[in-house]
């Protein structure tokens, strides 16, 4: 690590006198790229095949200064954070995130390297189809956990979503399971999640056979926003019963109906501002200014946080389903 070089943090304060929630990880999520190879119907956003070139990541001066910034603001020692106030944290990950972050390729694993020295943990979110065994070989070091949103386990399914390239080639799950295996192999303290959008097409099936096979240490339960199209939400009942069907996974679901999502993430979009979820949720995105013209506390103070909803998704309290 060259943490020291890099960052000048603050002398912490003497006492705290409010009590706090505590998590044991902080994660700030970068959406890097708008882009995405897939085009899965439910998506708040209507992604590009390629990469903006305003987004930030194609900057490497830039996101360097974006991760020290984020990681002097975010650290646990910087007691003028107000965040602090409310929520206390022993370790700050990075959540690489899109679009479609593997779509990036080496400019991928080389802002992993960034991170990484910077002093981050980190993690990435991936459909999994750029996932190839040897960035996979390249990758798996430096994360401390790796996600993949995995819908369905029916090609027809999986088709009718959009989980697919624009030739109708879909994720292979064999190859896919060998890839996380391997992952293991490289990293045995690496942890595995799988992120599971339950909508009107999917939201019938059991997927008990595919999580037991791939034995994620996390699974995410999502149901639908319907914030740009409606035509596949799904009531309640439908939500419920879908968490119900596999209550055998209960140890290691985390269950995010739509109300848990608002205001609850800190997210970062492509061109370096803090986003969030509009009360509302159908009003689509509030942005901060650019975190880099006028500093993480200018822009961070512009943006709402539930730091309660935050601390619940790592104590299973969400959706109180659990």
């Amino acid at each position: 690590m060259h943490t020291s070089t890099l960052i000048s943090l603050p002398k912490p304060v003497t006492t705290q006198t409010a009590r706090v929630s505590a998590v044991d990880e902080l994660t700030i999520n970068w959406h890097v790229t708008e882009a995405c190879n897939y085009r899965c119907q439910y998506c708040y956003a209507k992604w590009k095949d390629y990469p903006n070139p305003r987004e930030l990541f194609h900057d490497h001066g830039h996101t360097r200064d974006l991760l020290i910034e984020l990681f002097r603001y975010f650290h646990p020692a910087n007691s003028s954070n107000p965040l602090r106030n409310e929520l206390s944290w022993k370790a700050l990950r990075l959540n690489l995130a899109g679009g479609e972050p593997s779509i990036l390729g080496e400019r991928l694993l080389e802002i992993a390297q960034v991170a990484r020295e910077v002093g981050f943990q980190l993690s990435i979110i991936s459909n999994g189809s750029r996932l190839t065994r040897s960035m996979i070989k390249e990758l798996a070091p430096h994360l401390t956990c790796l996600g993949i949103s995995l819908d369905s386990s029916d090609p027809k399914t999986n088709m009718e979503i959009g989980r697919a390239l624009k030739n109708g080639k879909l994720l292979d799950l064999q190859e896919l399971k060998a890839n996380v295996h391997l992952a293991r192999k490289i990293n045995p303290l690496l942890t595995v999640k799988l992120n599971t959008v339950v909508n009107l097409l999917n939201v019938g099936e059991d997927l008990s056979s595919l999580i037991q096979e791939i034995r994620p240490q996390r699974w995410k339960i999502l149901r639908m926003l319907p914030i740009v199209d409606a035509s596949l939400a799904i009531s309640d009942g439908e939500f419920a019963a879908f968490v119900q069907r596999h209550r055998a996974f209960q140890s290691v679901q985390c269950v995010e109906d739509n109300r848990d999502m608002s205001e609850s993430y800190l997210m970062i979009d492509p061109f370096g501002r803090f986003f969030q979820n509009h009360p509302s949720l159908a009003e689509g995105y509030l942005y901060s200014d650019p975190i880099l013209s006028v500093g993480a506390h200018a822009a961070f103070s512009k943006m709402a946080f539930n730091s309660a909803s935050f601390q619940s998704r790592y104590t299973g309290e969400l959706g109180g389903t659990q």
